[in-house]
Formats: structure tokens, C-alpha cells, sequence
């Protein structure tokens, strides 16, 4: 019962940290590679896009963390779920640290821009550009969906089990469902990414997750369920060696 209340407690952690993470992330790095002169503005604020990209990398160091840590509770109610949860927010957190290593490509990028001449600019510009759509594409929607596949796992377990409240299961079941929308019409160019249409897609889903957060912080999951989950794994595993 003690480590089920500690790996909800790390889970609910690692919930904070990533979007604590993301949203001072998204509050330094947006104003600038948005800019339409964004090659220069990048090589000015160095330091800035630096902070970014290592705020992104614990991004995708606590949305990997997140499947890891979730992995021995749900493994006790369906194990093929527990390893998709882990495979794909792993595979998200990937792609985050990914798109922090474009970011600093386009850094090093912008700084050879400044250098070059007036003649080369164009060169540079669309270097740039290619860079920018690749990563807009990456975050905007491949990550979003990796993410999405992950959470409806485990929030379809968190609700059939009532690991947590199921208001709040269905809570996150919903705010997931309508990222998953703003992603794929995203992917498909239907909308701009973090526009004002993906962003009111995304808008329940945060509160949710921080609820979720101190929730597994503050209560774990629920202790009559984990312990009727641990009685079925240990009459599975008597039957399994008889």
C-alpha cells in the first residue's frame, strides 16, 4: 500500500512538473519564434531559447516519467494497457526533447543568418522555415496524439476501476478527446497550430491534470480497489504455478 501511494505521489509530480515546465516554457519561447523576424530575434535572445529548450527537455523527461511511474498500478488491472501507457508517453517524451534539439539547431541557425550577408538571407530564411514546420507539425500534433492515446489508456482504467473519482476519470476522458480533435484536424492543416480553435480544444485538459496531480498527491488511488487488485494478482499467480 505504501508504494502504491508513493508511485501515485511521483505520477502526480511528474504531472506538475510538465506543465509547469510547458507553460514557462510556452511563456519565453512563443513571443520570439513566432516573430516574423524570428531568425534575429532568436540569435538576441540566446540565453532565453537556451532556458527554453531545457525547460522543454524536463517536459519530456516528466511526460515519459509519468508512464513509467504509472506502469505498477495499472499493470494489477490490465498489463497490456499499463505497457501502452508507457510506450507511447515515453515515445511523447521523446518527441519533446526532439523539438528542443530543432530549437537549438534553429538557434545555431539564426546566429550564422546575422553573420552572413544580405545575399544569403534567403538561404537562411527558408532553411528556417522548414525547421519551424517541421517542429510546429511534431508538437502541434504527432506529440499531442502520443499524448492523447496515453491518457485514454489510463484514464479508461483510472474510471473502470475508480482508481480515482470517476468525475474525475470522465473529467480527463472528455479534455483528452477534444486534444486528440485539435491535433489530428492540426496534422491535417484543418487549423493552425495553438490557434484560437486548438487552444479552446485544449482548454479543459489542464486544470484537469493539475486536479489529478494533487489528487494523487494528497489521496493516491483508491486503497479497497489496490488492495482487491493485488488479491487478483496473487490468486492469478498461485493459479498460474499450480
Amino acid at each position: 500500500m505504501n508504494s502504491n501511494r508513493m508511485y501515485a505521489a511521483i505520477v502526480g509530480g511528474f504531472f506538475i512538473i510538465g506543465t509547469v515546465t510547458g507553460t514557462i516554457a510556452a511563456i519565453i519561447g512563443k513571443p520570439i519564434l513566432d516573430a516574423p523576424d524570428y531568425l534575429i530575434k532568436i540569435s538576441a535572445k540566446e540565453s532565453q531559447i537556451i532556458i527554453w529548450s531545457f525547460l522543454v527537455f524536463l517536459m519530456g523527461v516528466a511526460c515519459a516519467g509519468i508512464g513509467l511511474a504509472l506502469y505498477p498500478l495499472l499493470k494489477k488491472y490490465s498489463t497490456g494497457l499499463a505497457i501502452g501507457v508507457v510506450g507511447f508517453r515515453v515515445a511523447e517524451g521523446i518527441l519533446e526533447i526532439l523539438g528542443g534539439v530543432l530549437t537549438i539547431g534553429l538557434l545555431a541557425l539564426s546566429q550564422e543568418f546575422v553573420k552572413a550577408s544580405t545575399s544569403h538571407a534567403t538561404y537562411f530564411q527558408a532553411i528556417g522555415a522548414i525547421i519551424k514546420a517541421g517542429d510546429a507539425w511534431l508538437s502541434n500534433g504527432a506529440v499531442l496524439l502520443l499524448w492523447c492515446i496515453g491518457a485514454l489508456m489510463y484514464y479508461a482504467v483510472f474510471y473502470q476501476y475508480r482508481l480515482v473519482p470517476r468525475w474525475l476519470s470522465v473529467w480527463g476522458l472528455v479534455g483528452i478527446s477534444l486534444v486528440t480533435i485539435g491535433g489530428v484536424l492540426v496534422m491535417l492543416h484543418v487549423i493552425p497550430g495553438f490557434g484560437t480553435v486548438q487552444m479552446l480544444l485544449n482548454l479543459p485538459i489542464f486544470p484537469q491534470e493539475m486536479v489529478l496531480a494533487v489528487w494523487l498527491i494528497v489521496k493516491g488511488v483508491n486503497p479497497s480497489v489496490v488492495a482487491s487488485g493485488a488479491v487478483k494478482t496473487s490468486t492469478s499467480e498461485l493459479l498460474s504455478a499450480a
